[in-house]
């Protein structure tokens, strides 16, 4: 038996006819986390760590090269659900990504556990101790983690 599937027989959902990537920022009062998807939104790479100063920057050169149909951005909460320390940094970022970048929707997801996890998985690479401590590595795997958490439960 043979199968044929023609183009008007295909449909698709909204998210699926986009080509962006996601982008996910762990922002910190010094560093940002950065890691984005593929194009088909399956796999996340960590992909860099900036200065928090130069976060706008980066992002407009990223975004003149790159297609990106949502920010995710980490939310810090504590144990309890209410916002972390760090969330009166974040809060404001937020509010101003999203005046600079009208078009690129935000998501937040929770960040609890995200930089433990990259330290662990340093661990487990087999990485050695000075670099384990390279906190910019550690904000790009944090960043990695909540994306891929996203993209498998988190959709």
């Amino acid at each position: 038996m043979v199968f044929s599937l023609e183009a008007k027989d295909v449909i698709f959902s909204e998210n699926s006819t986009k080509m962006g990537r996601i982008l996910a920022i762990d922002y910190g009062q010094k560093r940002v986390g950065i890691a984005v998807t593929d194009d088909l939104k399956i796999i996340a790479n960590g992909l860099t760590t900036v200065p928090s100063a130069e976060i706008y920057d980066f992002l407009k050169t990223y975004l003149s090269k790159e297609s990106v149909e949502l920010f995710l951005v980490g939310e810090p909460k504590q144990m309890d659900n209410t916002p972390s320390e760090s969330s009166r940094f974040v809060e404001p970022f937020v509010k101003k990504l999203a005046q600079t970048f009208p078009d690129i929707p935000i998501k937040r997801t929770d960040e609890r556990f995200t930089s433990k996890m990259a330290f662990q998985s340093m661990v487990d690479m087999g990485l050695k101790k000075k670099d384990r401590q390279n906190k910019a590595t550690i904000d790009k795997i944090s960043a990695t983690i909540m994306l891929q958490s996203y993209l498998e439960f988190g959709r």
